[in-house]
């Protein structure tokens, strides 16, 4: 596959995540897509999710419905750079957005995305999963972690 080609499914992906539209959203994935997520993510913890290994029905339920449960407000997804080989492309990506709990939420990721037949077949996240808890769960969040 063609560098510049993965480049454009993966930012049509971003563009399709910030419609929260469920159709447009699973169109962006292969039926057998995996999203791998850090065990344990503050995100993961604060939704109930205990798998983190997440298929494309979970992937939608979570863009399109239970995200917006705990980032409510000024949300934000600011690029920093995203390259391609290939069919891999490598985004890092800024976050940012104001939690259900009136707490701000910044964090950096980065994402290694495989791209199949046109559509995102696996993709893997990275992010300093401390700072995650830190912005979800305040001070008692680092204490959930350790031990």
């Amino acid at each position: 596959m063609d560098s510049q080609a993965t480049k454009e499914i993966v930012k049509n992906a971003w563009a399709a995540f910030a419609t929260r539209d469920a159709a447009r959203i699973e169109a962006v994935f292969t039926p057998d897509a995996i999203w791998h997520a850090p065990p344990g993510n503050a995100t993961g913890v604060a939704l109930g999710y205990t798998q983190f290994d997440l298929t494309r029905d979970v992937i939608v339920r979570f863009l399109s419905r239970e995200f917006a449960t705990l980032f409510v407000a000024d949300v934000q997804s600011t690029p920093r750079s995203l390259t391609a080989e290939g069919s891999r492309a490598v985004l890092e990506t800024t976050f940012r957005a104001r939690l259900s709990s009136g707490r701000h939420y910044e964090n950096d990721y980065c994402f290694v995305i495989d791209v199949m037949d046109g559509r995102i077949h696996r993709m893997r996240e990275y992010m300093d999963t401390q700072r995650g808890f830190r912005c979800i769960f305040g001070d008692a969040g680092s204490l959930a972690t350790s031990g």
